[in-house]
């Protein structure tokens, strides 16, 4: 009687610790997969710029056109008109016309979000970090005309003492003709 006892604890054991180790095998397999459906990160760390570096080079006045669109990674007319942008760095490759990207979005997106959007849109070369939070009402005055931070996107261009804005969605065309004419 006592081996017949004996023996069933020891089945249920065994019975207990394989059904436990089942339980681990599931939980870890879970979560494997939730790590491996993680999107990866680019791998290329931005660079992060303050509100008095961009104020710099917005202000270059030299013989090269700049292009520097503010944008957000969840902001849908901003994503369209990506393309066009990257289409104008292509083109106009190897000639003095600087596009940059700058990405306002939150900081706790930086070294997710961000990256990953901008590798797969194949603009993480051309793009930095601004943490919109340090930008004030003096920030927009001092550099702009019509922006006050209000809405994205946004594109400013200067070529030497030329500039040009541009608030909202930019198309193509307008974008093609905007550097054209700042180009001449």
């Amino acid at each position: 009687m006592k081996k017949i006892i004996l023996s069933t604890l020891v089945l249920f054991a065994l019975a207990g610790c394989k059904k436990e180790s089942q339980k681990n095998e599931e939980t870890t397999s879970v979560a494997d997969s939730a790590i491996a459906s993680k999107p990866e990160a680019s791998g290329v760390a931005l660079k992060i710029v303050t509100p008095e570096k961009i104020s710099e080079f917005l202000g270059k006045k030299n013989d090269t056109l700049y292009v520097t669109n503010f944008f957000a990674t969840w902001c849908g007319p901003c994503v369209k008109e990506i393309p066009h942008f990257k289409n104008k760095i292509q083109e106009l490759n190897g000639k003095p016309v600087k596009i940059t990207f700058v990405s306002l979005d939150q900081k706790d997106v930086w070294n997710s979000e961000v990256p990953r959007f901008t590798a797969e849109r194949g603009i993480q070369d051309h793009t930095v970090l601004l943490d919109g939070q340090l930008l004030d009402g003096n920030f927009f005055k001092r550099n702009f005309k019509q922006w006050d931070g209000g809405a994205i996107p946004f594109t400013f261009m200067r070529k030497g003492d030329k500039t040009d804005e541009t608030l909202g969605m930019i198309n193509e065309k307008e974008l093609n003709e905007k550097i054209n004419s700042l180009l001449k």
